[in-house]
C-alpha cells in the first residue's frame, strides 16, 4: 500500500533586521502520515537529511521531535466490527442516504490513542448548512457551528452507545 506523507514547515525564526545574517535559525512544523510506520520513517528520514546537510554546510544541527513533551499521534484506525455497528445505527436513525464513508485523512487526532486500546470507530457529524453560514472547515477562522445539528449528533452518539450496550448485555448476565 502506498503511504502518503506530508511535511509542513509552519514557522521559521531567526534574527531579523537589514544586513543581519543570523548565526542561528529555528524552524518547525508538523509531520503527517496515514500509518504510524510511515510517520516513524518520515521522522527518521528528516533526521538523516538534516544531519547530512549540517555536515555538508559545516554547521551544527539539532533535531527535536518533542517526544519528551508528548507522544506522537498514532494512526486512527476504525475497528471493522465497531464501524459496522455505528453504520447500522446511523442508517437506522438517520437513513442510509445520510450516512457516508469518509475518505482517510492525515489529521493528527487524539482519538487514535483510544483506537489503540479499545475497538473504536470515529465518525463525523456533518454540519454544513449554507443558509446559516455554516460551510467553512473546522480549522478555518470563519468556522461557524450550526447548533441545530447538535441534537442530531447527541442522538446518534446516544443511540450508538445504547445499541452497543444492548448487544453486549448477555455477556453480563
Amino acid at each position: 500500500m502506498f503511504c502518503y506523507k506530508v511535511v509542513s514547515v509552519t514557522f521559521i525564526s531567526a534574527a531579523h533586521g537589514q544586513a543581519i545574517i543570523s548565526d542561528k535559525v529555528t524552524f518547525g512544523g508538523t509531520l503527517r502520515s496515514m500509518t504510524s510506520e510511515g510517520l516513524s520513517n518520515l521522522a527518521r528520514r528528516i533526521r538523516e537529511v538534516i544531519e547530512a546537510q549540517s555536515v555538508v554546510h559545516r554547521c551544527s544541527a539539532s533535531i527535536d521531535f518533542m517526544e519528551k513533551i508528548g507522544r506522537p499521534y498514532p494512526e486512527t484506525l476504525n475497528d471493522d466490527g465497531m464501524y459496522m455497528h455505528v453504520k447500522r445505527v446511523g442508517d437506522s436513525l438517520l437513513g442510509e442516504h445520510n450516512v457516508h464513508l469518509s475518505p482517510p485523512v492525515m489529521g493528527a487526532e487524539d482519538f487514535g490513542f483510544y483506537s489503540q486500546i479499545i475497538p473504536s470507530a470515529m465518525f463525523w457529524l456533518c454540519i454544513r448548512n449554507v443558509s446559516v453560514g455554516s460551510y467553512h472547515s473546522l480549522h478555518s477562522p470563519h468556522f461557524f457551528l450550526d447548533e441545530n445539528a447538535l441534537p442530531i449528533g447527541a442522538a446518534l452518539h446516544a443511540a450508538v452507545a445504547v445499541a452497543y450496550l444492548e448487544s453486549q448485555a448477555s455477556r453480563f448476565h
